[in-house]
């Protein structure tokens, strides 16, 4: 590794954080970064960004199709119906990460994106909201930037916002990373293959209002 950077397998730089795992890279490559605006991903990263918590994200990753599976593929207005016996099921099942606390959050993190989505009309027009500046970003996003900037004074005010709003499991932290895969910031590091592709699709996005 040179500078937060890697070679991978293809030849190609990026970030050192996949670690050329296929699975990895290919997120690395397709998702992380690329501006969203649909409030069912917005939702499930949240909540699979909680469940994260204490564990690697390639965990997480490799259990997907599962979490997605246990959650009515993480439809927030079904999520939201669920009921004890659903946190029973759930408690019960391998495929995920058997955390109570975690699994109650995410339904009560369904019903919270509901009331949301009621009071504002999207979670996108909710998340983008807060949205840094781009006058308030580094200058250059290399290794040392990114390293110490685990959270951001953005991503703090969206933690207690959302708490605010009885969300769980949305420290400063964890809602920086959300805003880092979620595309609300490019932490694509300079010298990276995708560095560019997603700052352009950036550019082209129009944040929802």
């Amino acid at each position: 590794m040179k500078d937060g950077l890697i070679k991978s397998e293809d030849g190609l730089v990026r970030c050192w954080w996949h670690g050329d795992d296929p699975m990895y890279r290919d997120y690395h490559d397709h998702e992380w970064g690329r501006p969203c605006n649909d409030d069912i991903k917005l939702y499930e990263k949240v909540c699979l960004e909680g469940f994260q918590a204490g564990l690697s994200w390639l965990t997480i990753l490799r259990k997907r199709e599962n979490f997605r599976k246990a959650f009515a593929g993480f439809d927030f207005e079904k999520v939201a119906r669920f009921t004890d016996k659903d946190i029973e099921r759930l408690v019960l099942d391998a495929g995920i990460i058997r955390h109570r606390g975690k699994i109650e959050a995410t339904i009560n993190n369904a019903q919270k994106t509901c009331d949301t989505i009621d009071e504002l009309g999207s979670l996108g027009t909710y998340f983008w909201g807060f949205a840094p500046a781009p006058k308030s970003r580094p200058k250059k996003v290399n290794y040392k930037t990114l390293i110490a900037m685990p959270d951001t004074e953005e991503s703090k005010a969206l933690s207690k916002d959302l708490k605010k709003r009885g969300f769980k499991f949305v420290g400063p932290t964890t809602m920086y990373a959300h805003m880092q895969a979620m595309g609300m910031v490019n932490d694509h590091l300079e010298g990276c293959c995708m560095r560019e592709t997603v700052e352009k699709e950036r550019k082209a996005f129009k944040r929802p209002v």
